[in-house]
């Protein structure tokens, strides 16, 4: 019995679309009325989340469609989940609920407990955790420990006092209160859309215009050729790998603030499904090694499975461990991982706010972090994954224009192609929708899959046929 049979006995067996257009008239008629109070405008349909179960979501029109977005790739065992449920029944959950605590002054007595629970399925090398509320909220988070650990080393360890002239000038904004330090990130990546994520964002303008923005270095991410296997593309691969850890130690070294802090996505999602190799990310390990620079992984979108492993950056090894790591989506939760205690900075209610995280959410990621130990989820993931690559590669060969640069080959489900051009994606986006199967784009011209972990091998073959539909439908 698969993890999804298990959970879901009452899971759809099969898609059905029952309006000739998505969204049907009761989702937009819902949109409409939403529009009234909220920006309801980027809606694709609404959700009858009741009736939504395991890998199938259901809108509000009864349409029912094999999910493999899975609400931008943040749900990790699928809708309504009974473990998930019974722990809604919980003294712990109802403290979190209704009592909310503040979880830095006056910490519920299970807490520690909590975080043990979360703490079963951190990254390899990370074993301490500060919680957050969002992807965007994780990496700001982690930028401002970066910078506070930075700016300790530099005056000379955490037992040296602030001079007064720091404590002056940082009311005006000033320096050297306020340094300018900077963080580089790179090209196509997306961190958020706050302040110093939204400058570390370099996906597409829409997500930065009208913010005031840092002046920081974004380096070029490499850009592989594909299949990465052939004898002239692993040349070719390496070479740019080569030429791209040059431009980010020339930046590191030229540019006009000390940089200090590189943050960087394992695989660039948003930015089009972009990988980096096991070499790129240990050369950035090297270089940050180097220049004293604090190293972050960025795994919001990639981690707690969905390429096969928990952690995506597992795949590199990298030697020693990178310094933060964020997450947020499937874990439910937000926050970074670290393992070095003078990452907590020297004094209290540096790194603070009222709730420090939602205790709610940790509970939720602690269940979640045990179901997918519990049922070896990660690798179902990476064999489902597998089965379902060698799917897309025969579509490949029979399709050549439509299944592009497919990339995610031994990652899982964190699969992804791209079309010709952004019109033809949004079209067959549009057709496997009227087909039964909800999926996401990235970037300009990519599909991206982002299935839950309990997608299983039957779920790809109904997916398949509905794709293989659907570009038949495109080329015709």
């Amino acid at each position: 019995m698969t993890s999804a049979e298990s959970y879901y006995p009452n899971e759809p067996s099969a898609p059905k679309v029952i309006t000739s257009e998505i969204p049907g008239p009761n989702s937009i008629a819902q949109i409409k009325q939403l529009g009234e109070h909220f920006d309801s405008r980027c809606a694709y349909f609404v959700v009858d989340y009741n009736k939504s179960n395991g890998n199938y979501i259901v809108d509000a029109d009864s349409n029912v469609y094999l999910d493999l977005y899975a609400q931008i790739a943040s749900i990790a065992l699928g809708y309504n989940n009974p473990k998930l449920i019974e722990l809604m029944t919980t003294s712990e959950m109802k403290n979190a609920l209704v009592n909310r605590p503040a979880s830095g002054n006056f910490p519920a007595v299970e807490l520690d407990a909590t975080l043990q629970k979360v703490l079963k399925v951190a990254p390899k090398g990370q074993d301490q955790v500060w919680s957050g509320l969002s992807g965007s909220d994780a990496n700001e988070l982690a930028i401002k420990a970066a910078f506070m650990y930075y700016a300790q080393k530099k005056r000379g360890g955490d037992a040296v006092p602030f001079t007064q002239e720091e404590l002056t000038s940082v009311m005006d904004n000033q320096s050297p209160g306020a340094p300018s330090f900077s963080v580089l990130s790179f090209r196509k990546a997306f961190h958020g859309r706050l302040f110093a994520s939204g400058s570390c964002t370099c996906s597409k303008p829409i997500h930065k215009l009208d913010l005031p923005a840092f002046d920081w270095p974004h380096a070029e991410y490499p850009a592989y050729a594909y299949p990465l296997d052939t004898p002239e593309n692993i040349t070719a691969n390496k070479a740019e790998d080569e030429r791209c850890l040059k431009i980010v130690e020339d930046l590191i070294v030229s540019w006009k603030s000390p940089v200090a802090a590189l943050l960087i996505e394992p695989i660039q999602s948003e930015g089009g499904d972009n990988h980096a190799s096991a070499y790129f990310l240990q050369g950035l390990r090297d270089i940050t090694l180097k220049h004293d620079v604090v190293y972050i992984i960025d795994e919001v979108q990639t981690g707690l499975g969905a390429t096969g492993k928990l952690w995506c950056h597992e795949y590199a090894n990298i030697q020693p461990p990178v310094d933060l790591v964020t997450f947020s989506k499937k874990c439910q939760s937000a926050g970074y991982w670290f393992h070095d205690p003078l990452m907590v900075p020297n004094q209290p209610y540096r790194q603070f706010n009222t709730w420090c995280g939602d205790t709610a959410r940790m509970l939720i990621f602690g269940a979640i972090g045990q179901e997918i130990l519990n049922n070896d989820l990660v690798s179902q993931v990476a064999r489902v994954g597998e089965y379902l690559f060698a799917k897309l590669e025969a579509l490949q060969v029979q399709y050549p224009d439509s299944f592009k640069n497919l990339r995610g080959k031994g990652r899982g489900t964190f699969i992804a192609w791209d079309l010709p051009t952004g019109e033809l994606r949004e079209k067959l986006l549009k057709t496997l929708k009227a087909n039964g199967c909800n999926v996401g784009g990235c970037a300009e011209k990519s599909v991206r899959l982002r299935p839950t972990l309990t997608f299983d091998e039957k779920h790809v073959d109904i997916f398949i046929n509905a794709l293989t539909k659907s570009v038949a439908q495109l080329n015709n």
